[in-house]
């Protein structure tokens, strides 16, 4: 005989509950946009009442930049790993603009897009696109130094050449959006020569796009 007795809710403590709500939040970012975050959404999507997710979160523009930080941060540790640090810097270097490429990279592509274009009327998501900005700007340029303090790059200044790299990602992260089977080979393997040619790298050392 079957009970009709509902499974009792476990109450989360307020640290994870409010991570839980950011989470959320961001997974909803990165597959609808950041203007389908919404306290009803993400209630939704959490199977709990609006008034939970404004109790963490009064104003609804706090929880869509925590979302985008969260989903930004994630996205940064993917491509420039911690685990990876012992490793030769040409050698991370070529993983990092490996890992530039594919529908996971478009996802985050579409999500800055999103961020930048939003953060024009957004006081809160501005700033935290311009920590995010920041944050990848000092883990690119502290890779491209320690290449140079080993002496597998060469460049008077790493962090000029490092936001050279960003600039061209994110010009070619402009088209997430849009058809690019036609692209010619010297587009899509711009970042590529651009790093090897700023860092004194011979062609053909960090990989080719596939």
């Amino acid at each position: 005989m079957s009970s009709s007795v509902q499974p009792k809710r476990v109450r989360k403590n307020p640290e994870a509950r409010r991570a839980e709500i950011v989470a959320t939040a961001a997974a909803v970012a990165l597959a609808e946009g950041l203007e389908c975050i919404t306290m009803r959404r993400v209630a939704e999507a959490l199977d709990v009442r609006p008034g939970l997710i404004s109790h963490y979160f009064p104003v609804a523009e706090e929880l869509v930049a925590e979302a985008f930080g969260t989903a930004a941060g994630g996205e940064l540790a993917e491509l420039l790993p911690e685990s990876e640090a012992g490793l030769p810097a040409v050698q991370r270097l070529a993983r990092f603009l490996g890992r530039t490429e594919g529908p996971r990279y478009d996802e985050l592509s579409r999500l800055w897009l999103n961020a930048r274009h939003l953060s024009r009327f957004r006081p809160a998501l501005r700033e935290r696109v311009g920590q995010q900005e920041a944050r990848w700007r000092d883990g690119l340029t502290a890779l491209l130094s320690d290449g140079v303090a080993t002496g597998e790059f060469r460049t008077p200044d790493p962090q000029i050449a490092a936001i050279r790299l960003l600039v061209v990602l994110d010009g070619l992260g402009v088209h997430a959006n849009t058809d690019r089977t036609g692209h010619p080979p010297a587009v899509t393997a711009m970042v590529h020569a651009l790093a090897e040619s700023d860092l004194g790298l011979p062609p053909g050392t960090l990989g080719t796009p596939h």
